[in-house]
């Protein structure tokens, strides 16, 4: 078989956009990427991670480091670079690149491991793709001294590109991510009492999502006037609100969304204040569809803050997600996690999944926000788990 045609029919089984990849890379001045991200190992193995270092990744002196390599122009010189208990994994289930190097207990290992491929596949003097928040330095020391005349270039921005669409499958699993996410917050809401404590409210959340199949990775949680939001043996009282913002994990992907408690009924005050954040969030909704630069949602969400009663301490802000909670479309910067908003001028891609959340820090009644997860569609934008979006009484 001839190397276009062996090229072609691995192309034909790899689990992610080649000639995207190719692409980006073209642009970027990448010849081959080594990927040492959880995430986007993951995303290149077409989902898969290794389930013994799923909650750590430390082991004996050093850290499991699995790594992609992907060449440009040609998947069937591939490799996954993995731990020596892998091996098993492969047998099982077998790992789509054509090399498959599970032999690592050790960040040094894995990167010797990946020299070797790189000099069988002629690549050690090509520019190389790194992502170097995600490369150890002992890692990186050891490619460099042993790949003379390589030159390192930075891939982060390709592979968040090559995720920023989401295929089917994935938007599935962000949708049931956030429906699982939002059923458990409103179980949450209805099982806690007067008397239950922030720590209490927590674990029932971590349950709720387990017990859904959900992997839970956290919950910012305010009870009454406060808008302190880590545990503590803090209580809810009668009349005072909650504010729930989990993020739960399925099969990867990320659901974050923020709901309202109240403990008795809602005044007309909090009503009120409630619906200033409601009407902010539907602003930012009629903007967006595919096509719309996010800029457009931003200013429209903006104006509609400016004019709230409560603009003093209301705060708005968008953000992509999919595997992680903040990646592509990057929308607004430094608000208020570190990046540029490279994305506000562009237009929103169908297939791409943002969280739009607005947050009011009200100096008497405390913290009240929504958070929703929207998919961009031709037409606009399908809402995730679009449930619970009023005030949710607790004790029920």
């Amino acid at each position: 078989m001839n190397d276009n045609a062996a090229q072609t029919r691995q192309a034909a089984v790899t689990p992610f956009d080649t000639a995207k990849l190719d692409h980006l890379m073209e642009e970027a001045g990448i010849d081959v990427i080594v990927a040492t991200s959880k995430h986007n190992t993951q995303y290149l193995m077409g989902g898969y991670k290794f389930i013994f270092f799923a909650a750590m990744d430390a082991i004996g002196h050093s850290r499991y480091l699995p790594m992609v390599i992907y060449e440009k122009g040609a998947p069937d010189h591939s490799a996954y670079v993995g731990n020596r208990m892998e091996g098993a994994e492969h047998q099982n289930n077998p790992f789509w690149t054509p090399a498959v190097h599970t032999a690592t207990w050790g960040t040094q290992d894995a990167a010797g491991l990946a020299v070797e491929h790189l000099k069988k596949i002629g690549k050690t003097g090509g520019r190389i793709g790194i992502e170097p928040a995600f490369l150890p330095s002992d890692a990186r020391d050891l490619l460099a001294s042993r790949l003379d005349g390589a030159r390192f270039v930075d891939a982060t921005h390709v592979l968040e590109r090559l995720r920023a669409i989401k295929t089917p499958d994935e938007l599935a699993k962000l949708r049931r991510a956030s429906e699982l996410i939002t059923d458990s917050m409103l179980a949450t809401i209805a099982a806690a009492r007067a008397g239950s404590t922030k720590m209490e409210i927590i674990e029932q959340l971590r349950r709720e999502e387990t017990n859904r199949g959900l992997h839970f990775e956290y919950c910012l949680l305010t009870l009454g006037s406060s808008h302190n939001r880590a545990g503590s043996p803090h209580a809810w009282a009668e009349g005072e609100i909650l504010s729930i913002d989990s993020g739960g994990n399925h099969h990867g992907y990320i659901g974050d969304l923020c709901r309202m408690g109240v403990l008795g009924e809602p005044d007309a005050e909090l009503e009120d204040l409630l619906a200033e954040v409601e009407c902010i969030q539907q602003a930012a909704f009629a903007k967006v569809r595919a096509g719309a630069a996010g800029r457009e949602m931003i200013v429209a969400a903006e104006a509609e803050l400016k004019a709230s009663p409560s603009a003093a301490f209301t705060d708005f802000f968008c953000h992509g997600m999919g595997l992680i909670t903040h990646e592509a479309p990057f929308l607004m910067t430094n608000h208020p996690v570190t990046y540029d908003g490279v994305d506000a001028d562009k237009p929103l891609e169908a297939g791409s999944v943002i969280s739009v959340e607005t947050t009011m820090l009200h100096p008497k009644r405390g913290f009240i926000k929504l958070e929703d997860t929207l998919a961009i569609t031709d037409g606009g934008y399908e809402m995730f788990g679009d449930r619970g979006r009023g005030w949710n009484r607790g004790g029920a």
